[in-house]
């Protein structure tokens, strides 16, 4: 830890959610303190220009900060489990297996698990979901500017919350998938008197044979026009699936693609149960350091 700006302020580059560099969500995360004022913070984010950029502010209580470009979000996915990979890595010793992050939206339990003494997964828990109104098809499918048959009616388009309010949208196939551009001007007035200012669409054909479903996120309302692994709203996902018992039952242990269509391949595996009304939810990946330096 440093104890002035003048000796400069470390940061760490990873990948998050990536089964090798430079696939996944790439993340920054800078070892603050007490040194770097709000604006100061957002202006090195808007700098990185990654989708978020953390700032942790205490090591020893591993309390985190999360910015995007455009402004500061109470959680996020890739970025809780990128610090808590940096703070397992860089700061704590032994292997460590739980830890938790410390975030604006409050306590984010962390789990790592290892093969021998190499740090295999990192994974979080999702706070208990909240399941919000639902959206029409016709409306939906203008937004995402593909046909509202190629949305799967099956399931309804609904807004879900662990933390980042996510518009949830089942598709029927991959060309469907593919196919979307977002209408902005749609899009503003879709989210303009919603809680929710994000959209994840998912369908069950995958690139990966391995995988259970592909994902695309969009996020332009905080300055991320597509994400290529988000933790958040797949910990919504995870949610969703559960409650609409999408494969068939009240809990998943699935593998979820991300990223492909932007050259950013990502997989987050899910977990998820519900019983008696209560949800237990879990995101987890790989994390990759990239690099390491000193910003100045």
């Amino acid at each position: 830890m440093v104890e002035s700006k003048s000796e400069g302020i470390p940061f760490y580059i990873v990948d998050v959610f990536a089964e090798y560099k430079y696939s996944g969500n790439q993340l920054a995360v800078v070892i603050a303190g007490d040194m770097l004022t709000d604006d100061e913070m957002q202006r090195i984010a808007k700098e990185m220009n990654y989708s978020e950029t953390t700032f942790i502010t205490s090591i020893e209580n591993a309390t985190t900060r999360i910015f995007t470009p455009n402004v500061e979000l109470p959680f996020a996915g890739h970025p809780t489990i990128g610090t808590a990979f940096v703070l397992q890595q860089e700061f704590m010793k032994g292997k460590a297996k739980t830890m938790s992050i410390n975030l604006k939206i409050g306590q984010i339990p962390i789990l790592f698990k290892y093969k021998g003494d190499f740090l295999a997964e990192t994974w979080m828990e999702h706070k208990e979901p909240t399941f919000n109104g639902y959206f029409a098809p016709d409306l939906v499918a203008d937004v995402l500017g593909i046909r509202e048959s190629d949305i799967d009616g099956r399931f309804k388009i609904q807004g879900v919350s662990t933390g980042v309010p996510t518009i949830i949208v089942p598709l029927k196939s991959l060309d469907a998938l593919k196919r979307i551009q977002i209408n902005k001007e749609k899009y503003e007035s879709l989210i303009e008197n919603t809680q929710a200012k994000t959209i994840l669409v998912f369908c069950p054909e995958t690139y990966d044979k391995n995988n259970d479903l592909n994902v695309r996120f969009f996020a332009d309302y905080y300055g991320v026009p597509e994400d290529p692994a988000t933790g958040s709203a797949n910990g919504c996902l995870a949610a969703y699936l559960v409650k609409h018992e999408y494969f068939g039952k009240k809990v998943i242990d699935i593998r979820v693609e991300q990223g492909y269509e932007i050259g950013r391949e990502s997989l987050l595996l899910l977990k998820a149960e519900e019983k008696s009304g209560k949800y237990f939810i879990a995101v987890g990946g790989k994390v990759i350091l990239v690099a390491k330096g000193i910003l100045f």
